[in-house]
């Protein structure tokens, strides 16, 4: 016997408004080449005394160096760095206005250039504050060619070496990042899956229903709860579950004796 009405208008208002809250979640420092040729490396200069620092340039141009820039103070010390980027500061510790290791802790603070401090024999105490600040290394007055240039080495190697780390640290966080990626998206799509398992389960449930109660063919019961499903804007998990709601669950009624 065929039924007027599968479900009633409220029971079909009802499947529409339901929520589906049932629904089953190491290293040295490499100067960049120029067409092919390997360029110098270049350095900041910060010398209050324009004796001493006057020496310093020759000093380190003869040996291959190309200083960008010379600053009086640390101020100039700093901007002068911001501005040219160099391979590596060569900085002295007392200077006016902005005293050097202020200066050398902005520009280590900022990842810009390797700091070298040159610190006055009667100086030594200041060493730990430079190193505190993020100098590579320091070397005593008055210069001289064996102490400063392996320091200069020294000093751009090390900085070479942390920001090789700290690039390696950025790419393994960016993986991780991206492996997270990847699972929440393969938890998404498991989530997917389950829940068309589980819809396909209730349809074909509720489509046993119909052709057992209502008389339907199989492929009647489908295509009633397929035009169903799309004339009321109702899921088709939700209408299931509600036929299976009104017609799954009923006892049989007592025989009489």
């Amino acid at each position: 016997m065929v039924m007027d009405q599968i479900l009633t208008d409220e029971e079909l208002k009802a499947a529409a408004q339901s929520d589906g809250a049932d629904v089953a979640k190491n290293v040295e420092q490499v100067v960049k080449e120029e067409d092919g040729k390997p360029r110098k490396p270049t350095v900041v200069v910060a010398e209050d005394e324009s004796v001493n620092r006057m020496d310093l340039v020759a000093m380190l141009e003869d040996n291959g160096y190309e200083v960008v820039g010379e600053a009086a103070n640390g101020e100039e010390a700093v901007e002068l760095t911001r501005k040219f980027r160099p391979d590596v500061v060569c900085m002295d510790v007392k200077m006016p206005r902005m005293d050097g290791i202020t200066a050398a802790g902005t520009i280590c603070d900022e990842n810009i250039a390797p700091v070298v401090m040159l610190t006055a024999y009667s100086q030594t105490d200041l060493v730990k504050q430079a190193t505190g600040a993020g100098a590579m290394a320091y070397v005593t007055k008055p210069y001289e060619e064996s102490k400063l240039l392996p320091a200069l080495e020294v000093a751009m190697g090390r900085f070479a070496e942390i920001n090789d780390l700290l690039d390696s640290v950025e790419t393994g966080e960016n993986k991780l990042k991206k492996s997270e990626a990847q699972v929440k998206e393969l938890e998404e799509k498991l989530k997917k899956a389950e829940g068309s398992l589980e819809e396909r389960k209730l349809v074909d449930r509720a489509k046993g229903l119909l052709m057992d109660k209502a008389d339907f063919s199989e492929q009647g019961a489908f295509r009633w709860i397929q035009k169903t499903s799309m004339d009321q804007r109702i899921p088709k998990k939700r209408l299931a579950m509600a036929i299976i709601a009104k017609y799954g669950d009923k006892k049989p009624e007592p025989t009489e004796r």
